[in-house]
């Protein structure tokens, strides 16, 4: 899933800049974040079956090419070490495409068609190769080797997306070699700069081979299950997301000489602004994912959380409400938009009063919001014509939420049941931006749903240490084995 690009390096000016406005800005604060276990994960097998070995290689492979976004990684090469296991399980070429923007070789995608019976449109399988940049210096263990210990997979991409990834391909494959052939066509696309970066595949793919992905709907990534207590809790789909945006703040000044303080400092005037937006708080904004989400989820909550969720979801205004369920950071984010700063540059000399300083302002944008809207209510909160604030993407065309496919929503609540118990299955919308929303801009539903479990929090996806429990590698592959069969194969109405 997006996140910031990452900076690797920061100047001493910036650093300094932090330090003021840290100060400036410190207040107490409880983050809530989960707890990353220390402890061996339950469940992994002791031994694998030949199809749970072959998917366990290719996600080893997955994993040890560098995709990261710079000078030393390469999607192209994990596309293609992709298309050769394709091609040695028979696919012809004419149903294999690696394709993408000539001017950037290393991040080419790969689309492969698996052929049905032409019962219907397609339906589209979606995951991204591409990963966030990783140092080794950052991590006990190499990030591009995988290792599995106590339970666990570690190393960049196993949860964000190397996993799912790997699912589809070896799942792909395990239907080549049992001759499956489904009602309708399988499409197989595995892009790049998900992450960030310059050349999106999925946008690639809209504007120049529309005809190479285009389905009723895909399955993605961004939904899954949550475990309590190493049980599972719930199983979400993934139906509808926040868009990221991320505003500029820049304040400019004449400087001078440090010796003569004057009190239009632009760092002042900067950290001011994002003390504003650090005290603002979005109306709640709840659609037609989140509040059928908060129905569901207050029957496996707590009392007090299950109460307020309720309430919120009788009365979107209750205040009282929308303060118990912003003391959890799972729920709080999908109550409205939300802007944190995340960068801070500026200065030139530690004996100068700061000529230029910016920040960077990450807004993730409830579906009922756009982008111009938060602009303004941010230039409104901050109330100071000394900041410039500005931003880069457009205005969002996805429209508001659909609902779940009827038929994948219903075999995913059988499937649940039968690999997970009775637990409900919960449409939810992502607080983080994933492709979807680029297909749902072009006219292709997209619905996220994986049959892989974890706690909140213990991926650390796009942090340090990444890892997924290796049970849950396992159930995943097995569920997306068994939904994608019975979404696309014989006895399925193809709508």
């Amino acid at each position: 899933m997006l996140c910031p690009p990452s900076r690797l390096h920061a100047s001493r000016r910036t650093l300094a800049l932090a330090a003021v406005a840290g100060t400036l800005l410190s207040a107490p604060f409880h983050t809530g974040a989960a707890q990353l276990p220390g402890a061996r994960a339950p469940g992994a097998p002791t031994s694998l079956t030949p199809d749970q070995a072959a998917a366990r290689a290719i996600y080893k492979e997955m994993v040890e090419i560098n995709t990261v976004d710079d000078s030393v990684g390469s999607v192209t090469k994990a596309a293609q070490a992709m298309a050769a296991h394709f091609r040695a399980a028979g696919f012809p070429d004419a149903d294999m495409h690696l394709v993408g923007p000539a001017a950037a070789p290393t991040k080419q995608n790969l689309v492969v068609r698996y052929r049905g019976k032409g019962r219907g449109k397609p339906i589209l399988l979606l995951a991204h190769l591409d990963v966030v940049q990783a140092l080794r210096s950052d991590w006990p263990r190499d990030p591009f080797t995988l290792i599995e210990e106590d339970g666990w997979f570690f190393g960049r991409g196993v949860s964000d997306d190397k996993s799912m990834a790997s699912m589809f391909v070896a799942n792909l494959l395990r239907y080549k070699r049992e001759g499956w052939v489904p009602e309708r066509d399988l499409i197989l696309a595995l892009t790049a700069d998900e992450e960030g970066g310059s050349q999106n595949g999925v946008s690639w793919l809209i504007a120049n081979h529309r005809a190479l992905i285009d389905a009723e709907y895909a399955i993605n990534e961004g939904g899954g299950g949550t475990l309590k207590d190493d049980k599972p809790q719930f199983h979400s789909i993934q139906a509808a997301e926040k868009v990221y945006e991320d505003f500029t703040f820049t304040v400019h000044n004449t400087g001078g000489h440090s010796s003569v303080p004057r009190r239009d400092n632009a760092i002042y005037s900067l950290a001011q602004a994002l003390l504003r937006v650090q005290q603002h708080t979005f109306p709640v904004e709840l659609n037609d994912i989140t509040r059928p989400f908060f129905e569901q989820t207050a029957k496996v909550e707590m009392p007090s959380l299950a109460a307020a969720m309720r309430a919120i979801v009788a009365n979107p205004g209750d205040t009282a409400a929308a303060r118990i369920i912003s003391t959890d950071p799972r729920y709080a984010s999908m109550l409205r938009t939300t802007c944190v700063a995340t960068m801070l540059h500026g200065g030139h000399a530690p004996n100068a009063l700061p000529q230029t300083v910016t920040a960077n302002v990450n807004c993730r944008i409830a579906p009922t919001s756009k982008a111009s809207q938060v602009r303004a209510t941010l230039e409104r909160v901050v109330n100071d014509t000394s900041v410039s604030i500005s931003g880069s993407r457009a205005d969002r065309s996805d429209g508001a939420p659909v609902p779940v496919n009827a038929t994948l929503l219903r075999i995913t609540e059988q499937l649940t049941t039968q690999m997970f118990g009775d637990i409900p299955v919960i449409p939810t919308m992502s607080t983080g931006a994933t492709d979807g929303y680029r297909l749902r801009n072009a006219g292709i539903p997209t619905f996220g749903v994986s049959g892989i479990f974890s706690a909140p929090g213990e991926t650390n996806a796009h942090g340090r240490n990444e890892k997924l429990r290796v049970k849950s590698y396992y159930d995943g592959l097995a569920f997306l084995y068994e939904l994608v069969k019975r979404v696309a194969g014989p006895g399925t109405p193809v709508s």
